[in-house]
């Protein structure tokens, strides 16, 4: 299937999800909210693929949100920005609704990495900016290239970051870093972004960025990919909850998705020198 910004490969259970609007800086057109998640949502509900890289093209991974989503799209549509003639008192509750949907169907589109079954690899070279940013934090992991550089734009144009940012960032590196890049708008480097913790890893050039990425990711799909999935949740649900309720938690959760046919396919393997073999994930409904 074509995709309009993304060009969508897999290899030895792992999928590549690339931005490929390069001349355009990879911004994020309406198209990107359509098709991202339903790229994601797809790999995740087939269960082939035991790992997600998200790398992209050209000089930057992404400017972010593209204008025509403000001036032209959806957004614009629905606030009634894109006409002359103001909306009547009695309709703003209702356009002011749906342009809270708005937010939340953007909002909906990096939680979709965050969702999946597979972890999700960020591969950033140059300028992440903005909604890029918004989308990267959402992942499980990142790295970057030494001349990649991070910025929280919305506070450089009047707005508020709505999309993740705020609300992901301070769960992964510390609160006055966040506030710090909140309220200035200004870059933070990559060497920067790994000394807080915001990267895994820095690369010195794209290619080999990208071959590491998928290094990585090439390394978790020879694990369990039952247990991955169970790990990423288990984060995830630690990070928003009490440590007592993740416990109990993890204990529901060991009590259906305990397989020990994994657990006796990894020793076997290691006793020969061999890298297990493990079932794919079962796909899920088509209305998943």
């Amino acid at each position: 299937m074509g995709y309009t910004c993304f060009d969508v490969t897999e290899s030895d259970h792992v999928a590549h999800i690339q931005l490929n609007r390069p001349d355009k800086l990879n911004s994020m057109i309406p198209e990107f909210w359509m098709e991202l998640p339903a790229i994601v949502k797809g790999i995740s509900a087939e269960g082939r693929a035991r790992a997600i890289v998200i790398s992209s093209t050209g000089k930057h991974f992404s400017a972010g949100m593209d204008l025509a989503v403000f001036t032209g799209g959806s957004l614009a549509a629905r606030d009634g920005a894109d006409t002359k003639t103001p909306r009547p008192p009695a309709e703003q509750g209702r356009v002011r609704a749906r342009l809270r949907e708005s937010a939340l169907m953007l909002q909906d589109s990096f939680t979709a990495l965050e969702k999946a079954r597979m972890p999700v690899i960020a591969a950033i070279q140059g300028g992440c900016i903005g909604g890029a940013v918004d989308m990267v934090t959402a992942c499980d992991m990142r790295y970057a290239t030494e001349d990649a550089f991070f910025v929280i734009q919305e506070i450089n144009i009047g707005m508020t970051a709505d999309v993740g940012t705020l609300q992901r960032l301070p769960k992964l590196i510390p609160d006055a870093i966040v506030r710090e890049l909140a309220y200035l708008g200004g870059r933070m480097t990559a060497r920067r972004a790994y000394e807080v913790g915001l990267v895994n890893g820095v690369f010195a050039t794209h290619d080999e960025l990208v071959a590491g990425a998928l290094e990585t990711a090439a390394q978790i799909a020879v694990k369990s990919p039952l247990a991955i999935w169970g790990s990423k949740e288990m984060i995830t649900y630690a990070r928003d909850h009490s440590v007592a309720d993740a416990l109990n938690y993890i204990a529901t959760w060991q009590t259906g998705m305990l397989q020990s046919a994994d657990m006796i396919e990894s020793f076997t393997a290691k006793a020969e020198g061999r890298d297990p073999v493990f079932d794919d994930l079962l796909s899920t409904p088509d209305d998943f």
